[in-house]
């Protein structure tokens, strides 16, 4: 059986990470006591609290009525339940009401909420990753006044990015805000896909909204970033609006709207034309956090399986001591532990760029498009192997295995798709930080003699990327992805099998089965097109 994600997570934290010396150096000091007991608490609820409530809230979805958009019955309490509990601002500036801890504590509380219920946890994670770009980028002024509510869960936070001719290509944005005479900005123009955009939860919602003021130059120079709030400081609705929410085919308890701005009012956030800039501090962490969202699916699959194979006795045993639906339950355990570990590697970066250590924002760099592209191609693949352990169980609602793979589709496509992440990775990252990303292998490589040679193809890979024209590298980026996703993961999960040897069964399954893909992908990397 898998072991406990509150374990799995202290283990790394405490063990790997040295997460109590780095929080001393942070002045928020932890004990690896304290890291036990956080995650512990957070395990228990959102296993009893968020968790019981998934398949309803899926069921139930979310309705709008004359603009109105309600959300499942349940996630009223929950949420302030959430706020009660205090762990929206676990990672906040302690100024603004929050704890202040290391930034690996709330992507490892988030992990945990995530993997019980995704749709209700997008909300604190949107919410999150505001309440990070507000703290580096808003004035004092801004910073003291809309912080304190979103870090303590009163309000939530949102992206306006995408318009329905700007996707992936923000430099076409066209909402259009205009200064009102009085220090403030009237914004006008439409946003798709806005997850939480309009909601009957919070008692207010703040859009961050990129924009484009009248002098504005064409182009990603040209995008300034507002804060516009639904409701106005003195009581009144803003002048902004649902016009509708997706019909899709997961997270149906969160919803999904079309935002239209009618002359909002709304504050500028940072430097004029600067706001993409800004943005991409909220994107980073929102890329990170959808890293996990797909781990917390790899979870709860595996949990799922794990207990109906258990159950489930044919030929007068249980399924899964059958040899095909232990490999599955194998693949399912490996790959999960080395996604989780990936992903604390990135979030203790960010602890570790904020202590001043060097490398480590480089590191971040390097490692964020492999963690959101890695980690949530294998929460959809966990996810169907969950579903095909059930069998036919899997592929009826009531087994709840359809559920997190439909939950689990989204996570490829949010933050940027897959596709970008990794052309992301191969034309800009590693020509930019190729000795540091060649240091990344290397200690992948040192974790275990079976890691030596893929290590070493992989970082000759990297090398000859490096120097390809972006037609070549282009071409290649998706597969050398994927292969340094499974070198990465592989030489985390071996390290955390030598602190460990509870997972020295999950190690070897890793190095023996699925290790074999990153040569497999490098040959279709730098095979010619």
């Amino acid at each position: 059986m898998m072991m406990p994600a509150a374990e799995a997570l202290a283990l790394a934290l405490n063990r790997l990470h040295d997460l109590p010396g780095l929080s001393a150096r942070l002045g928020t000091p932890l004990a690896a006591d304290d890291v036990v007991a956080i995650l512990e608490e957070a395990a228990r609820f959102a296993e009893e609290r968020i968790a019981p409530g998934r398949v309803e809230a899926d069921r139930t979805g979310c309705t709008i009525e004359n603009g109105v958009v309600r959300t499942p019955p349940g996630y009223a309490a929950l949420l302030e339940e959430w706020r009660t509990a205090g762990w929206q601002g676990i990672a906040a500036p302690e100024a603004q009401g929050g704890q202040g801890l290391p930034h690996a504590m709330l992507t490892s509380v988030f992990e945990l909420a995530t993997s019980a219920d995704m749709a209700f946890a997008l909300m604190p994670m949107l919410t999150a990753g505001a309440i990070e770009l507000l703290a580096h980028h808003a004035s004092e002024e801004q910073a003291a006044r809309l912080l304190p509510p979103l870090v303590s869960a009163a309000w939530n936070g949102t992206m306006c990015l995408t318009e329905p001719q700007a996707g992936s290509d923000l430099s076409a944005i066209r909402t259009r805000a205009v200064p009102d005479g009085a220090g403030g900005y009237r914004i006008s123009g439409g946003k798709i896909y806005i997850t939480w955009g309009e909601n009957d939860l919070a008692e207010n919602t703040l859009h961050l909204v990129l924009a484009r003021l009248p002098d504005a130059p064409p182009g990603s120079r040209g995008i300034s970033l507002f804060a516009c709030p639904k409701v106005l400081p003195d009581g009144r609705r803003n002048a902004l609006r649902c016009g509708g929410i997706e019909r899709k085919p997961g997270i149906h308890a969160c919803p999904t709207c079309t935002m239209i701005f009618e002359e909002a009012e709304a504050e500028l956030v940072g430097e004029p034309h600067r706001g993409l800039a800004a943005m991409f501090s909220m994107m980073n962490a929102a890329r990170l956090a959808v890293g996990v969202e797909g781990v917390g699916q790899c979870a709860r699959a595996t949990l799922l399986a794990e207990a109906y194979a258990a159950e489930r006795v044919q030929g007068g045993r249980p399924i899964a001591e059958y040899p095909d639906v232990a490999r599955m339950l194998s693949e399912m355990r490996a790959v999960t532990h080395a996604a989780r570990l990936l992903t604390l590697d990135a979030a203790v970066c960010i602890d570790r760029a904020r202590a001043g250590e060097a490398g480590a924002g480089s590191r971040l760099a390097l490692l964020i498009p492999i963690v959101k592209a890695w980690c949530t191609d294998r929460g959809v693949e966990v996810a169907s192997l969950g579903i095909q352990v059930h069998g036919g169980a899997g592929y009826v609602e009531d087994s709840g295995a359809a559920q997190i793979w439909r939950d689990a589709r989204i996570a490829p496509i949010y933050e940027g798709t897959n596709g970008i992440q990794a052309a992301d990775l191969t034309l800009r990252k590693i020509p930019r930080a190729l000795p540091d990303f060649l240091l990344l292998v290397e200690e992948a490589g040192a974790a275990d003699p079976a890691l030596r040679a893929p290590a070493e193809a992989l970082a000759d890979a990297a090398r000859r990327l490096a120097e390809a024209p972006p037609e070549v590298a282009g071409a290649a980026a998706v597969p050398f992805l994927d292969a340094a996703g499974w070198v990465l993961g592989g030489g985390w999960l071996v390290r955390a099998a030598a602190a460990e040897p509870a997972l020295a069964a999950d190690a070897g399954f890793f190095l023996r089965r699925l290790l074999p893909r990153a040569g497999a992908r490098l040959v279709e990397a730098m095979a010619p097109a």
